[in-house]
C-alpha cells in the first residue's frame, strides 16, 4: 500500500522566493496548456498530446520574454503540462468538471518535484534546481529544513508524486511512500458508530467521544475570531473611499492574525478527528458500521449548519475508511433511510414521532435507553446482518 506523508517546511527568505517562483512557473505552464487545448478545440482540431505540448513549451522558453522559465527546473513545468492535459481528458470522459484557469490570487501555489531527484534526510529535503552553482555554500540553498525530524524515511525508499504547496501561511511537502500490506485480520467484536452534534461519535462498545467544539479552548478561540472579524470589518468601513474599500497596512496585519487563528482552529479539529479514528481502529474491530448521512441536506438547516460544518462528518468517514483499509477492517455504510434512531433495539418497533429534543428513547415495550447509544447498537446489528447475508 502507498501512504501519503505531509510535513511542514521551514524555508528561509531566499528559499521562500524560489518556492513562489516555482509555483508561479507551474501555474503559467498549466494555464498555457489549457489555452492551447481550448484554442485547438475551437478550430476543430483533436486533442493535443502532452508530449507534443511539452516540445512546443521547450521552444517557447527560447523566445524573448520567456527566458525566465529557464531558471525553473524542467520537471516542474513538464508535470504542470501533464496535469492540465489529464484534467482536460477527465472532462471529456465525464469524470470531472471542465478545468479552470489557475488564478494568481485565489489558486493555492503548488508544484511538482521529480520523484527520482528529490532527496530527504532526517532534518532536510532537497529541492532540485534552486542553486545552479556546485559550490557547497551555494548548494545549501537547495536544502530546506523540515519541521518534523525523521518523519519521512530517507533511505531505501521509493517516493511517489512529491508535491510542494502553500496553504496561505506555511509551505508543505507531500510525498507517497510504499509500505507492506497488512496481512492480519481483526477478530474482535464489530462496532457501530453513531455520529452526532451533541457528541462527535457514540460507539456500540459504550465508548463516547465528545464534541471538541464545546471545549473551553475552542470556545475562546472562536470568541477571539469573532472579535477580530468585527474589528477588520470596522477598519474597512472606516477606510472606505466612495464605493471602493482601501486596504491599509493595519488591515493586512489583522487579516494575517485572522488567517493564523483559522489555521489553528482547523488544526485542532483535524487533530481530534485523527486521534478519534485512530483510537477506534486500534481496538481492532472485525467490522465498522457508519451511517450514510445527508450532510448537504443538514447544512440547509440554518440553525444547525455551523455545528454540522464544524464536526466534519465527511472527514471522519474518509479517515475511517482509509485507516480501516490499511488494517483489513471492512467498513459498512448503511442505507440512507435506515431508521437507526427510531428503531427499538429490543422489540423492533419504529417510533415515528421521535423529536430531536428527545435524548432518551422510551418504547412501548418498556425499553428506556439513550437514543445515540441505541442507534449505535442498531448500526452494529445492521452490519452483522449484512455480513451474514454475504457469507
Amino acid at each position: 500500500m502507498i501512504k501519503t506523508i505531509q510535513v511542514m517546511l521551514l524555508p528561509n527568505n531566499k528559499q521562500k522566493i524560489k518556492l513562489f517562483q516555482y509555483a508561479g512557473a507551474a501555474r503559467f505552464a498549466y494555464n498555457w496548456t489549457l489555452g492551447k487545448e481550448q484554442e485547438n478545440y475551437k478550430n476543430g482540431g483533436k486533442f493535443i498530446s502532452d508530449a507534443n505540448l511539452r516540445k512546443e513549451f521547450t521552444q517557447l522558453k527560447k523566445t524573448e520574454g520567456y527566458l525566465w522559465l529557464n531558471d525553473i527546473s524542467n520537471n516542474v513545468t513538464k508535470q504542470a503540462v501533464k496535469d492540465a492535459c489529464g484534467a482536460y481528458k477527465k472532462f471529456f470522459k465525464r469524470l470531472a468538471k471542465f478545468p479552470k484557469f489557475k488564478s494568481r490570487k485565489h489558486s493555492p501555489p503548488s508544484f511538482y518535484q521529480d520523484n527520482v531527484k528529490i532527496q530527504f534526510t532526517d532534518t532536510h529535503v532537497k529541492i532540485e534546481g534552486f542553486a545552479v552553482s556546485k559550490k557547497k555554500n551555494k548548494q545549501k540553498l537547495n536544502w530546506i529544513r523540515l519541521a518534523e525530524h525523521g518523519r519521512i524515511p530517507a533511505r531505501d525508499v521509493k517516493y511517489y508524486n512529491p508535491r510542494i504547496k502553500f496553504d496561505g501561511l506555511n509551505w508543505w511537502v507531500t510525498v507517497g511512500i510504499e509500505y507492506k500490506d497488512c496481512t492480519a485480520f481483526p477478530s474482535n467484536e464489530g462496532i457501530g458508530i453513531d455520529l452526532g452534534i451533541k457528541d462527535l461519535a457514540v460507539c456500540s462498545d459504550m465508548n463516547k467521544y465528545q464534541n471538541i467544539n464545546k471545549t473551553q479552548k475552542v470556545k475562546k478561540l472562536e470568541k477571539r475570531k469573532r472579535r477580530l472579524q468585527r474589528s477588520i470589518s470596522r477598519k474597512y468601513e472606516k477606510n472606505k473611499k466612495g464605493r471602493s474599500y482601501c486596504k491599509t497596512s493595519n488591515i493586512i496585519k489583522s487579516e494575517e492574525k485572522l488567517l493564523k487563528l483559522n489555521h489553528r482552529l482547523t488544526d485542532i479539529r483535524q487533530n481530534y478527528l485523527h486521534q478519534t479514528t485512530s483510537e477506534i481502529i486500534k481496538r481492532k474491530p472485525s467490522f465498522i458500521v457508519l451511517e450514510d448521512l445527508n450532510v448537504s441536506g443538514m447544512m440547509k438547516n440554518r440553525h444547525l449548519a455551523k455545528a454540522v460544518q464544524q464536526q466534519g462528518f465527511y472527514e471522519f468517514r474518509r479517515q475511517m475508511e482509509y485507516k480501516a483499509l490499511w488494517n483489513n477492517i471492512p467498513v459498512i455504510i448503511t442505507d440512507r433511510f435506515f431508521p437507526s434512531l427510531k428503531l427499538c433495539c429490543c422489540c423492533g418497533n419504529i417510533k415515528k414521532d421521535l423529536k430531536l429534543s428527545d435524548r432518551i428513547y422510551k418504547c412501548i415495550c418498556g425499553n428506556v435507553i439513550d437514543r445515540d447509544y441505541q442507534a449505535a447498537l442498531n448500526l452494529k446489528r445492521y452490519g452483522e446482518n449484512v455480513l451474514q447475508s454475504v457469507s
